[in-house]
């Protein structure tokens, strides 16, 4: 414990901060470790779902892998040696997630089952207040929101969806209960979580129909599990994790694979290769995409375009004109009917924390502060909504998101621990300072080239703006967020 939070616990005049915590993800633990590690102890995690994990709790479907190694997926602060496979799957992830949740003491903090719906601050007591799903209200003087890109589930806008007289699930709200072998099942999507579940339900569907709107680049990923040998290995000698996830490190942050040409072009290489798997040439030819590498959202996988030479599989590239209580109607005037239709269809991911109702200083919402696209300094602070950090935030979306996320939580704890020490009422973020920054993080965006190419919704705000992405380094965000810098912030100090 440092010595101006021994000195708060001991009450010399350190405020001791009441801190909320919205989420109980991979942002939140890290955050609530880190508060417990820094001698603050007055906090409240609130979670929507029944246990931590977030994405990893809620993304069950079949096949759910995380698509960056699993040593680099993991905080620094807490070494794996037990990962059976360089891409771990989603059991393993949760569990890892709950393991460090139990080992840092974070459970006895956590409110389960009752999700945030709306966050106010108060100029005249400078607190927040959160209103949960089940009307309880929780003061805070602090707020770290720790929602994310991967929060909001959207339902496609199609005409009909609620007609379907069949079952309908949503891969991020999968059904494990209701069994799909023998069933005719549809898949509406063909990226992220599509990829990964296919090929695992193909094995057991009677048939299967994938309805594509855009092909996507697909490439191979080094994933055999490890054996029993190099497991033994890993277990006695953690130094061999530390040792490739340093090398994992070196190779993601300097490969900026989306900025390099010749890097993108053997990417694509890779992809032009993994589909001469598919034995049918009219079939690949509609499995080939016709953008560049990185304008979508990079997918990796071994097996599945090797799943559409599987007699009971169908790629349909017909666009969806409706749903019909008995399956899909598509433009050609073909009704193709199903049991089980399975919507592929992934998370809104530039909402951040207006998934929830948020009210800043001068009751400003902000809804209304984000009408061009989410925006934040540091992708951490926002203007006009004083003690609020989030993590996951808009714009910083590259590399490891664990290794970045540890970098945002340092960055709002040395805020906390300044409102602490300095007994200061609140800090914001300056409108200049964030606008400059923004404007800076734009330019970088410009000159990445597969980002601008007119496919990524992936990306984009509805205004057009790119508000994930991150167009540097994981070491240049660590180096911009080492230090807080006072003069960018209003403060005021606590009324006595």
């Amino acid at each position: 414990m440092s010595t101006q939070h021994a000195e708060a616990a001991s009450g010399n005049g350190a405020r001791d901060l009441r801190i909320a915590i919205i989420g109980a993800g991979p942002g939140g633990l890290c955050a609530a470790i880190r508060l417990r590690q820094s001698g603050f102890e007055n906090f409240t995690v609130l979670e929507k779902s029944g246990g931590v994990g977030g994405t990893w709790y809620h993304n069950r479907y079949p096949g759910c892998a995380c698509d960056i190694q699993s040593e680099l997926y993991s905080f620094s602060f807490e070494i794996n040696t037990t990962w059976t496979r360089p891409y771990a799957r989603q059991p393993e992830i949760l569990s890892y997630m709950e393991h460090c949740a139990e080992k840092y003491g974070v459970l006895p903090h956590c409110r389960f089952n009752d999700a945030v719906k709306s966050a106010r601050w108060d100029d005249d007591s400078a607190a927040w207040t959160l209103t949960t799903e089940s009307g309880a209200e929780v003061e805070a003087d602090v707020v770290i929101s720790a929602l994310g890109m991967f929060n909001d589930v959207p339902l496609p806008g199609i005409e009909g969806l609620d007609s379907f007289e069949g079952t309908t699930i949503h891969s991020a709200r999968w059904d494990w209960d209701h069994d799909l072998a023998g069933e005719t099942v549809g898949v509406i999507g063909s990226a992220a979580s599509a990829v990964q579940l296919v090929p695992e339900i193909a094995l057991e569907v009677g048939h299967l129909q994938v309805f594509q709107r855009t092909a996507n680049w697909v490439l191979p990923k080094e994933d055999e599990p490890y054996t029993p040998e190099e497991m033994a290995a890993r277990q006695a000698d953690p130094g061999i994790v530390v040792a490739r996830r340093d090398e994992l490190f070196e190779q993601v942050d300097t490969g900026m694979a989306f900025k390099d040409p010749n890097r993108r072009a053997e990417m694509e290489a890779l992809g032009v290769r993994a589909l001469e798997e598919v034995a049918d040439p009219e079939l690949r030819a509609k499995l080939t995409p016709t953008h560049m590498w990185g304008c979508k959202r990079p997918l990796f996988h071994n097996e599945y375009y090797a799943t559409y030479n599987r007699p009971n599989v169908e790629l349909v590239t017909d666009a969806i004109e409706r749903i019909t209580p008995k399956g899909v109607l598509t433009a050609d005037g073909t009704e193709r009917v199903m049991d089980t239709m399975v919507l592929a269809t992934g998370f809104s991911t530039t909402k951040y924390l207006s998934a929830i109702e948020v009210i800043g200083r001068g009751g400003l919402d902000i809804e209304d502060a984000w009408n061009d696209g989410a925006t934040a300094y540091m992708g951490i602070t926002t203007t006009g909504f004083p003690n609020l950090f989030m993590l996951y935030g808009p714009n910083t979306n590259n590399g490891s998101i664990i290794t970045m996320i540890e970098y945002q939580v340092e960055y709002a704890l040395a805020h906390i621990q300044r409102l602490a020490s300095q007994r200061l009422a609140w800090v914001d973020v300056k409108a200049e300072p964030m606008a400059q920054y923004n404007e800076w993080v734009q330019e970088g965006i410009a000159g990445i080239e597969p980002w601008h190419a007119s496919c990524n919704g992936y990306y984009r705000s509805p205004s057009g703006r790119i508000v994930t992405q991150w167009p540097h380094n994981m070491t240049t965000f660590k180096d911009q967020t080492a230090a807080i810098d006072e003069d960018a912030y209003e403060a005021a100090a606590l009324a006595d």
